[in-house]
């Protein structure tokens, strides 16, 4: 029997109407970026592809297969994933308080034998698909300002307590930015806004010196003045700006930067590795990566406003906004402008777990994109 045979008439001709409406643009994108990252890993791994850059193309292949394959996913779906998405790594999340799996001094694991999983970063998607969906069928005086407001505000405080207590603090500032953002673009009212940002203020030195841990308070005196400290915790920000500042235009050339090569850029792989790219390749490299990096959020942010549905426009945003803050708060602390809070430069750094996050969040992004004519039912809340 052929294979047309086995397949039912028009399905084919389905699918390929559903290839067509991808944006190849945004896919081409994340591979020039995820390519550059492979091509520094090479380089910091003095001419190597290992330990990291063949596993950075083999784990980008394999997500790229699965967003492509969630972006044939109906919006109905995803719609109706959302709250058990959200749920269940919430769940996972208490577990990690209860008997997760510790190492370098945080419990943010759960050990299933085969695997350690991060239930930190499942919560960054089944945030923003929790929050698309409760906005979804929320009225516009309810996203402004009202009573019921407690819900996503709830949906936000919950994860960002649990993840900041392993401690994870830039997993919880991701969090509760994201949140913040979906709760901006939903029509929250200004002066919800104002009356937040004054508190948030106003308890951030509290914050710093009675609820951190002492190596996060660290930090943040480090990086109000690294140079007090700088063999022990200005060590990182100070060794960054080096690698930044002796790139130049154009960079000292593939493979001949001496703070990566010599050793001492440190995470040099992971959370200083657009360092490295600056270093090498000078101003005219790294603005080029953040020029890649704009063009994807900008060209995510127009599919969002494709869709015809509050959810997929709220879903597709709120994970463009995770990977804009992604590259935000990294830019920021590599050049010594916010905290070393452990937070990668998204398809650039080397690590499994944010490039699956990453790349299952664009799955999302380009269903909404396919399926942007899509009609979902109206309900209200969490029912």
């Amino acid at each position: 029997m052929t294979s047309s045979a086995l397949t039912r008439p028009g399905e084919r001709d389905r699918l390929s109407v559903k290839l067509t409406q991808i944006d190849w643009r945004l896919i081409s994108l994340l591979i020039v970026v995820t390519g550059i990252g492979a091509a520094m890993l090479f380089s910091v791994a003095k001419g190597s592809w290992d330990p990291w850059a063949a596993k950075h193309l083999i784990r980008f292949g394999v997500m790229l297969a699965v967003m492509l394959v969630l972006s044939m996913v109906h919006l109905k779906w995803w719609f109706r994933a959302a709250y058990p998405i959200y749920f269940v790594a919430l769940i996972m999340l208490v577990g990690v308080e209860l008997f997760g799996y510790t190492a370098m001094g945080a419990t943010r694991w759960l050990d299933l034998g085969i695997t350690r999983v991060q239930p930190s970063e499942i919560m960054k998607i089944g945030l923003v698909l929790a929050l698309a969906r409760w906005y979804h069928g929320a009225s516009a005086r309810d996203a402004k300002f009202s009573w019921k407001l407690i819900f996503p505000i709830g949906m936000i405080a919950a994860p960002f307590l649990l993840v900041a207590h392993q401690p994870d603090l830039g997993s919880a500032m991701l969090i509760g930015l994201t949140g913040a953002a979906i709760m901006f673009m939903a029509g929250l009212s200004w002066r919800v806004i104002v009356t937040a940002g004054a508190a948030a203020v106003a308890a951030a030195v509290p914050f710093v010196m009675f609820v951190m841990h002492d190596y996060q308070r660290n930090r943040v005196l480090t990086f109000l003045n690294p140079e007090g400290d700088p063999s022990g915790n200005g060590y990182h920000i100070i060794q960054s700006k080096i690698a930044l500042g002796s790139g130049g235009l154009l960079g000292k050339g593939y493979g001949l930067g001496s703070q990566s090569q010599l050793e001492f850029l440190p995470e040099k792989h992971t959370d200083f590795i657009f360092a490295a790219v600056s270093e090498e390749f000078g101003f005219v490299g790294s603005f080029t990566v953040l020029a890649c990096y704009v063009a994807i959020i900008v060209i995510a942010l127009r599919i969002s406003s494709l869709s015809h549905s509050h959810f997929g426009r709220l879903g597709a945003a709120g994970v463009t906004a995770t990977f804009a803050l992604y590259v935000l708060i990294n830019g920021a602390m590599v050049m010594g402008l916010a905290p070393v809070v452990g937070v990668p430069m998204p398809l650039l750094s080397y690590g499994g777990t944010v490039m699956a996050t990453v790349m299952i969040g664009f799955g999302l992004v380009m269903a909404t994109r396919v399926h942007r004519y899509a009609e979902l039912p109206k309900g209200h809340g969490l029912i």
